[in-house]
């Protein structure tokens, strides 16, 4: 892939998840993609490694059950080739108590034909596990 149609190809997916066009999403994901978010399970259910086009769909539609996505703003996207790295400005509200939870994500990703086939997410877990009321740093 040229950078061009990886910015392309970042661009669309991105839009499509803040659109919540999950069919869209899905077109995006290749069948064998290597999926991490780097947070602690036992807050973040949804987080750690997942292998395969079916389990990144589960942890998504696990995210979308304990989160409400209020904005996803994509401020920087970087493309060279097949890579792109991907930082954004991310609120979210917990559905369970109602605290809304703005946060930056970091994204690192490796295109193949188009779809993402690596995937591995950033994130200051202790700020949102604090945001999220699962934890207090004061």
């Amino acid at each position: 892939m040229t950078t061009d149609q990886t910015r392309a190809a970042v661009t669309d997916f991105y839009g499509a998840y803040v659109r919540g066009d999950i069919d869209r999403v899905a077109a995006y994901i290749h069948d064998d993609i290597d999926w991490v978010i780097n947070a602690p399970r036992q807050w973040f259910g949804f987080s750690g490694p997942r292998k395969g086009k079916t389990e990144v769909l589960k942890a998504l539609g696990d995210i979308a059950k304990d989160y409400a996505l209020e904005s996803y703003v994509p401020e920087i996207i970087m493309a060279d080739g097949d890579r792109a790295t991907v930082l954004s400005d991310v609120t979210f509200t917990q559905r369970a108590s109602g605290r809304v939870l703005n946060f930056r994500i970091a994204d690192v990703m490796r295109l193949d034909g188009g779809q993402i086939i690596a995937f591995e997410e950033f994130v200051d877990a202790g700020d949102i596990a604090e945001q999220a009321g699962f934890i207090s740093l004061a």
